[in-house]
């Protein structure tokens, strides 16, 4: 009987030893291997394909597809312009595998919907990616070019009916104010309908229940591809390789313009974590697939981590406010 019992022993040590084995291999207990298959929460401020929304999945991809992080829980958390989303984000205070794509938009809409939650009060992850903004309408719109539409709107500031997927405060609200003011346009009189993103900004231009629609371009690739949305003019300085449009300037306007996105993460959390979240992104933002992501899209590479984008939130803060308050909005 002991041979026995010696030989059932001898096969457990084997069989545990061999198990060890393969996790080892598997990448389960290899050490440096723990955080990049941590699994990670992202909250995305705005419904399915709105600018937060592509910025937000297309860092998610990479960082999945780079092997850099676990998988991702991508959740829209739609409301308020972002608003819900960011006081949200600030409620999870100290959880550590969460983050949030958001961007110019969400402080905004944290004035303009009455809100103490402030962006600056979130742990700055990284600065992404700036887009710039963009004049779009039906293809059959009687506005062929931007000119088209400047002559309308200054004859008659009623008649033409403004559309963004962003709050007041946002981006896709301040460019149309900040252009109107710039052609002599009291912003006041201008006609701004809110939608809660790309998607549903869409389905109002080719509905046709607006005239013009101000948002990034990249939200419109399918519709601009096919034809049935066309754009007048984007907002920065130099035209978009993937965008056959003049600037602004280009068109006798004086005005630049560009959005911004980036990646927070709650509140009290540790120093630790928050450098493995800096650590990630910017691994993140070396990696081929996010730079060609960028291209893809027609994004600005705007990279910012540390205390050069916490800086940068509390300016943003500060700018929007005094902006939000000439409008009378704040």
């Amino acid at each position: 009987m002991t041979p026995i019992r010696r030989t059932h022993r001898l096969s457990a040590t084997v069989v545990l030893v061999v198990a060890a084995l393969l996790l080892s291999g598997c990448g389960v207990t290899r050490e440096g291997d723990g955080e990049a298959n941590r699994r990670l929460s992202m909250y995305i401020p705005n419904s399915p394909g709105g600018g937060y929304d592509l910025t937000g999945r297309a860092a998610a991809r990479v960082l999945e597809d780079e092997d850099l992080s676990g998988r991702f829980e991508v959740t829209n958390v739609i409301g308020a312009g972002g608003t819900v989303a960011m006081q949200r984000l600030l409620n999870e205070e100290g959880v550590e595998d969460l983050v949030m794509s958001m961007g110019l938009g969400v402080v905004g809409a944290t004035y303009t919907n009455d809100s103490d939650a402030r962006v600056s009060q979130a742990t700055p992850i990284a600065r992404l990616i700036e887009d710039q903004e963009a004049l779009i309408v039906p293809k059959d719109s009687p506005y062929k070019t931007v000119e088209d539409l400047v002559d309308a709107w200054k004859a008659d500031p009623k008649s033409v009916t403004i559309g963004g997927g962003s709050s007041p405060g946002g981006p896709d609200h301040l460019f149309p104010m900040q252009l109107a003011k710039t052609v002599g346009i009291d912003p006041k009189q201008v006609k701004y309908i809110v939608y809660d993103g790309g998607g549903p900004l869409t389905s109002a231009l080719l509905g046709k229940k607006i005239d013009v629609g101000a948002s990034g371009p990249s939200e419109f690739e399918g519709q601009l591809e096919d034809g049935s949305l066309r754009v007048l003019a984007v907002s920065g300085a130099e035209r978009l390789e993937t965008v056959d449009a003049p600037t602004l300037q280009e068109s006798g306007i004086d005005m630049t313009f560009v959005n911004w996105r980036g990646i927070l993460a709650p509140p009290g959390i540790s120093d630790e974590s928050r450098d493995r979240l800096v650590e990630m992104f910017t691994e993140m933002h070396a990696t081929k697939g996010w730079q060609e992501a960028v291209k893809r899209n027609g994004w600005i590479d705007s990279f910012a981590t540390g205390e050069e984008f916490k800086t940068f939130l509390v300016e943003q803060d500060e700018r929007v406010e005094t902006t939000l308050k000439e409008l009378g909005l704040a």
